[in-house]
């Protein structure tokens, strides 16, 4: 079990945030929402959500994300392996058709995409293992449709899914052979917590009791149970003892083990969506409450989302700015807060961009997944951070799309010809919280300034329409992207 710390900076509590005066809904809170929440919203969307409580943005925001349909399936997404034409080429292709795919659902579908991102780093698989396009879209339209779902439905599901069946050794989960994996993940990683109220013995007798799901009706296809295959004796499963087969472990499990379940993945989706940090104080105030929660509505998702999200606690300013962007937080935030180009080529090279940073799409470096915050920076992660945003940057100026560089500053700033206003403006737009110091704002102006006489400046001759004022505003952008606070949400 984790160790708990004693004391926290954030004492706040799951009651409902209202706004007061020493409190106010604002624009700082607003971004924080879409950043957490999402990937990041352009200005008029949060100026749009102001006008609504918090409380009402929150509901629209859930249950928009819980209506939306699945994303549609490809041409190719239940094919077995006789049905491509030329299986390598095809196979490889339609991985990286589909990637792009998630991307963009990623960045654009707020709520849904960063929990679908969220579960792929729980009920974790490796592209690499399988490498096979059919289950991958299968394993990922298995994520979307339970994602603000049934949390018991989704581990039944995910269970048999053909993706993790292969990943985690299930379909080769016999009678005559049984694998231990996927037993051991289900409650270490998946349910319950490393070494939490489950012993050896359990997870031997869960491994037989997930056998049978061994055989497919060729290559490539749905992997199916067999009951000649499954052990049908007696296994003992905390404390309960009978023929259990696969849907009998996860009635057991829930049964046995809820407040374990719900604690657990309430710790780990306020790790998620609020700070990396828990200690007693949060344990107390949030995660107990919020676990409560989650059981009793016979652990459905959507209540126990809107109860954090709706808090005072997720929108106490002392969460604001201590969670470390992912390589995909930075690019499609940035992208979404700018409202800039991208198309499937950008995608692309986005994907290709934060697996060099350590995110390869689908493919986490282990069965633990992505373990996120600190470990996302060092020296070489941080400079192709940097070398990422100029990249894209560059590819905008110089490929046509300079205009919109002065398009937002005007957006942003009621096209002031001010270059201080300007320049503060532009850097707290991207950023969690405002600039520690006056002084990182002085050095953002002089660059933003650049070599453009003081005096244009002092005697208002200057403005966004000045044919270098696109170049200003992508070289101060470039500026903001190697900000450390521009690494934090």
């Amino acid at each position: 079990m984790e160790t708990i710390a004693t004391f926290s900076c954030n004492a706040s509590t799951l009651i409902p945030y209202v706004p007061s005066g020493a409190n106010p809904w604002n624009t700082g809170k607003v971004k924080h929402a879409f950043k957490r929440l999402g990937f990041g919203a352009p200005q008029p969307e949060i100026d749009a959500v102001l006008a609504m409580s918090p409380g009402d943005f929150i509901d629209s925001l859930v249950d928009t994300a819980a209506g939306l349909p699945v994303t549609p399936a490809p041409v190719w997404g239940y094919y077995a392996v006789s049905d491509f034409t030329n299986y390598e080429a095809e196979n490889n292709q339609y991985i990286e058709d589909w990637r792009v795919q998630t991307g963009n659902d990623f960045i654009s579908e707020k709520l849904r995409g960063r929990l679908t991102f969220f579960w792929a780093n729980h009920f974790v698989t490796e592209l690499e293992t399988y490498f096979y396009a059919p289950y991958l879209f299968q394993y990922y339209n298995t994520l979307q449709t339970h994602c603000l779902g049934n949390f018991k439905d989704f581990v039944q599901a995910i269970g048999i899914n053909s993706t993790m069946l292969v990943y985690l050794n299930g379909f080769e989960n016999t009678n005559n052979n049984p694998n231990e994996n996927y037993a051991r993940e289900l409650f270490e990683l998946f349910t319950l917590g490393e070494g939490n109220g489950y012993t050896e013995t359990d997870i031997t007798e869960t491994s037989r009791a997930l056998t049978g799901y061994n055989h497919w009706s060729e290559p490539g296809a749905a992997i199916y149970f067999d009951a000649i295959t499954h052990d049908a004796g007696n296994k003992t499963i905390f404390g309960q003892t009978g023929p259990w087969g696969y849907e009998d472990v996860i009635n057991i499990l829930f049964q046995e083990r809820s407040t374990e379940i719900a604690t657990n993945i309430c710790r780990k989706l306020y790790k998620f969506f609020v700070s990396p940090d828990v200690d007693a104080i949060v344990e107390q105030n949030v995660i107990i409450p919020l676990a409560q929660t989650f059981v009793t509505n016979n652990f459905e998702l959507v209540p126990v989302l809107k109860q954090l999200f709706k808090s005072e606690h997720f929108f106490d300013e002392r969460v604001l700015g201590v969670v470390i962007k992912s390589p995909f937080d930075v690019m499609f935030t940035f992208a979404n807060e700018t409202g800039f180009f991208y198309d499937d080529s950008i995608m692309d090279a986005f994907i290709y961009y934060a697996g060099l940073m350590g995110q390869e799409l689908f493919d986490p470096p282990d069965v633990s997944g992505w373990q996120r915050d600190e470990t996302w920076i060092n020296t070489s992660t941080l400079t192709g951070r940097w070398q990422l945003m100029e990249v894209y940057l560059d590819y905008l100026f110089y490929n046509g799309y300079d205009f919109t560089f002065t398009d937002l500053a005007r957006d942003l700033t009621n096209d002031s010809n001010d270059p201080d206003f300007i320049t503060q403006v532009l850097v707290d737009h991207f950023m969690a919280k405002p600039l520690h110091s006056l002084g990182d704002y002085a050095i953002a102006t002089t660059i933003f300034k650049w070599e453009i006489p003081q005096n244009y400046y002092d005697d208002g001759i200057w403005n966004l329409s000045w044919s270098e004022a696109p170049y200003q505003v992508f070289l101060l952008l470039k500026h903001i992207a190697r900000m450390p606070e521009f690494q934090l949400k």
